[in-house]
């Protein structure tokens, strides 16, 4: 029982780091990456697609992203899908192939996107430490309706414990590597 709730925790904190990650690889940083289009859709013959599954998505230089569509005929919905994105790019289109300028980013968006950043990796934290206070929780609800020894329960909560720590310093590193991408010039 205790091995189940050890591994059901560890499960869904595994899948709070991987949320945080997601949510940090859509925030701009100056750099082209192709990941900046990945939660973007296009309205493709009726149906929304995603981008990757219309074009070829490619980073030409550090400062230009480039997307072939497969279809030229759909190269106009994939401009206007990017444009309705919040990314706040504007791409350039010869026709072929669509051309997706990154500006860099001043000193000011700079520390704007690393207060976002912050605040993502702040919520994961949280989400963490609710974890660990509902692994917590079954641990005590095992030992009084399955008559889990008391002994089992604080090694568990210790192990959960270790978990907490180890996951939440994940979500730092994660933080601290985000935050220097933002801020190289």
């Amino acid at each position: 029982m205790k091995n189940q709730i050890l591994n059901e925790t560890e499960d869904k904190m595994k899948k709070a780091v991987e949320v945080v990650r997601q949510e940090l690889v859509k925030i701009r940083t100056g750099k082209a990456t192709t990941a900046l289009l990945d939660g973007i859709k296009v309205d493709y013959y009726g149906s929304l697609v995603p981008l990757n599954q219309t074009a070829n998505v490619s980073v030409g230089d550090i400062h230009t992203i480039l997307v072939q569509p497969w279809d030229k005929s759909a190269i106009q919905a994939i401009d206007k899908a990017i444009l309705a994105s919040e990314l706040g790019l504007n791409p350039i289109s010869d026709g072929n192939v669509l051309r997706i300028p990154i500006p860099p980013l001043n000193e000011e968006r700079r520390k704007e996107l690393v207060k976002l950043v912050k605040k993502f990796g702040e919520e994961g934290k949280i989400a963490i430490r609710n974890i660990r206070r509902d692994g917590n929780d079954h641990l005590k609800k095992a030992e009084k309706d399955e008559h889990l020894p008391e002994d089992e329960r604080k090694r568990g909560e210790q192990e959960v414990q270790k978990l907490t720590d180890k996951y939440i310093q994940s979500i730092d590193d994660i933080l601290a590597h985000k935050e220097k991408e933002i801020m190289e010039v």
